[in-house]
C-alpha cells in the first residue's frame, strides 16, 4: 500500500466522535479520528513496514503518525529518526504512546529513555518515561540495569510533584511499571507510590483519572504477575 491509498482508507474510517474525543485529548488537525482497532485492520495488510512507517509519520496527520508507531520495524528504525519522531510528537498518544512504544522495543531504548528524561520540552520528558517504563516490560530483569531502575524511582521521589504535567503523569506510570515489571524493585516502588500518593495532573476537563500508583502495584501483585513481561509494547 502506498501512502496515498492508506490516507485514503483512514479518511474512510474516520469517525466524528473519536475524532471529537481525541481533540479534547489534545490531537488536532489533520486527522480523520480512526479507531486503534481501525488502524489494526491496516496494519493486517502492511505488516511491519519501515520505510511506510517513516513516510506515514511525516504526514503529520495525527492517525496516519500513530499507525506508522505500529507498523515500525524495531530492527531498522535508527536513534537519530526516533529522535526525529519524538520531536513531532505533539500531543500525549504520540509522545507517551506510539513513539515510546518503538523506541522501547530497539536495542537503544534504554540510553534513549534516560536521554529523553533531561529535556526541558514537556512532550520529549514525557516520553523518555514512558519509554523507560515500556523498556522494563518487555526485556527481562537480567538484561536491565536494575541499578540505575532503582535511582530512576529516588529521581521520581524527589521530582514528580513539581515536574511539568505530562511528565508527573508518566513518572506515575513509570513507578507503577517497575513495581509491577521488575520484581527486585517492587518493594521499593510500593513503598514510593504510598510516598507520592495521589499524583494531580490537569486532564484537559477530561474523564480520564490519574491511577494511583500503589493501588494499581498492589493489584498486579495479588494477580501473582509481577515481573511478568510482555511480548510487544505495542498496543
Amino acid at each position: 500500500m502506498t501512502v496515498k491509498e492508506i490516507l485514503n482508507q483512514l479518511e474512510q474510517y474516520g469517525d466524528e466522535r473519536t475524532k471529537n474525543t481525541l481533540m479534547n485529548h489534545g490531537a488536532k488537525e489533520p486527522f480523520f479520528g480512526v479507531k486503534v482497532a481501525d488502524l489494526k485492520k491496516i496494519l493486517k495488510h502492511t505488516k511491519k513496514n519501515h520505510e511506510l512507517s517513516l513516510e506515514l509519520y511525516n504526514t503529520g496527520n495525527s492517525d496516519a503518525m500513530y499507525l506508522a508507531g505500529l507498523m515500525a520495524d524495531e530492527n531498522q528504525i535508527t536513534k537519530e529518526q526516533l529522535t526525529d519522531w519524538v520531536r513531532k510528537a505533539y500531543w500525549s498518544y504520540l509522545s507517551e504512546y506510539a513513539v515510546p512504544w518503538v523506541a522501547s522495543e530497539t536495542e537503544f531504548g534504554f540510553e534513549l529513555g534516560l536521554d529523553w528524561i533531561n529535556s526541558q520540552e514537556e512532550g520529549i520528558a514525557a516520553a523518555g518515561w514512558s519509554t523507560l517504563a515500556s523498556y522494563a516490560s518487555v526485556n527481562e530483569d537480567e538484561n536491565l540495569d536494575i541499578a540505575k531502575y532503582s535511582d530512576l524511582l529516588d529521581r521520581v521521589e524527589k521530582d514528580i510533584h513539581h515536574s511539568k504535567n505530562r511528565v508527573k503523569y508518566t513518572m506515575n506510570g513509570f513507578v507503577i511499571a517497575i513495581g509491577a515489571y521488575i520484581s527486585d524493585l517492587t518493594e521499593k516502588a510500593t513503598e514510593l507510590a504510598e510516598k507520592i500518593g495521589a499524583v494531580e495532573v490537569d486532564m484537559n476537563g477530561t474523564a480520564c483519572k490519574v491511577p494511583l500508583a500503589k493501588d494499581y502495584i498492589q493489584k498486579v501483585v495479588d494477580k501473582q504477575r509481577v515481573g511478568k513481561k510482555r511480548k510487544t509494547a505495542r498496543c
